[in-house]
């Protein structure tokens, strides 16, 4: 399947995706929402990783 067959399709449309189509578009949303993930975890760490850097400094 193309990418343009599958930008055209909408899931508000009245027709059922394909198998194919489905599966893609779960794939791709998997991929879209682990990115997101590890990037807040990578931020999160970092920030914490600066919280204890500037605690030290204090004591």
């Amino acid at each position: 399947m193309s990418d343009q067959e599958l930008n055209a399709y909408r899931l508000t449309s009245m027709e059922e995706p394909t198998d194919e189509m489905l599966s893609t578009i779960m794939k791709e949303a998997a991929k879209e929402a682990t990115a997101s993930t590890n990037k807040a975890l990578a931020d999160y760490f970092k920030e914490i990783s600066a919280m204890i850097q500037q605690k030290g400094a204090v004591l």
